[in-house]
C-alpha cells in the first residue's frame, strides 16, 4: 500500500513523501497513529497544493524577513543606563532591553530571544548587536549607550 507520511517516520521516510509499505502496517500504525495518509488521488492532489501554499509562505516569511533586516541595519537606537565615575556602569544593556527599546523607539517587534549578544553590554558607545530574523536573514543593528 501506498501512503503519504505525515511527519518523520524513521526507517520508513521523511515527512511527505509518498511510500510503499506492507497493508497491515500502513493501515494498524502509520494511519491509526495519523503518521500518513493513503496515497488516494485526492490526498496527493491535497498534499501537493498544502505544499505549494506552505512554499509560497515561506517565500513570503524570508522577503519579509530581507525588508525587516534593511530597515534595522538602518537604524540605531539610544539606551541610557546609569554610570558611575570613570565610564563605570552600574548595570548593563541585555538582549530583553535591546528588544523593548527596538519595539519603543523603531515600533517592530522582536522577540529577544532572537537578539543575539555573547555577553550583556557593560560599556557606553556604540555596539553592533546581530539580531537572527529567519533562518537565512541575521541583521546587525547600531545600539548606541549612553550614561544618565
Amino acid at each position: 500500500m501506498e501512503v503519504i507520511l505525515t511527519e518523520d517516520v524513521k526507517n520508513v521516510g521523511k515527512k511527505g513523501e509518498v511510500v510503499k509499505v506492507n497493508d497491515g502496517y500502513a493501515r494498524n500504525v502509520l494511519i491509526k497513529k495519523k503518521q500518513a495518509v493513503e496515497a488516494t488521488g485526492k490526498n496527493l492532489n491535497d498534499w501537493k497544493l498544502k505544499k505549494a501554499n506552505d512554499d509560497k509562505i515561506a517565500a513570503e516569511n524570508l522577503q519579509a524577513a530581507k525588508e525587516l533586516k534593511q530597515k534595522l541595519e538602518e537604524a540605531k537606537i539610544t539606551i541610557a543606563i546609569k554610570m558611575g565615575e570613570g565610564g563605570k556602569s552600574f548595570g548593563s544593556v541585555s538582549s530583553k532591553e535591546i528588544a523593548e527599546e527596538v519595539k519603543a523607539q523603531l515600533g517592530y517587534e522582536i522577540d529577544k530571544k532572537k537578539v543575539l549578544l555573547k555577553d550583556a553590554i557593560k560599556t557606553a558607545g556604540v555596539h553592533e548587536v546581530k539580531i537572527k530574523l529567519h533562518t537565512q536573514v541575521t541583521a546587525e543593528l547600531k545600539v548606541e549607550v549612553v550614561g544618565k
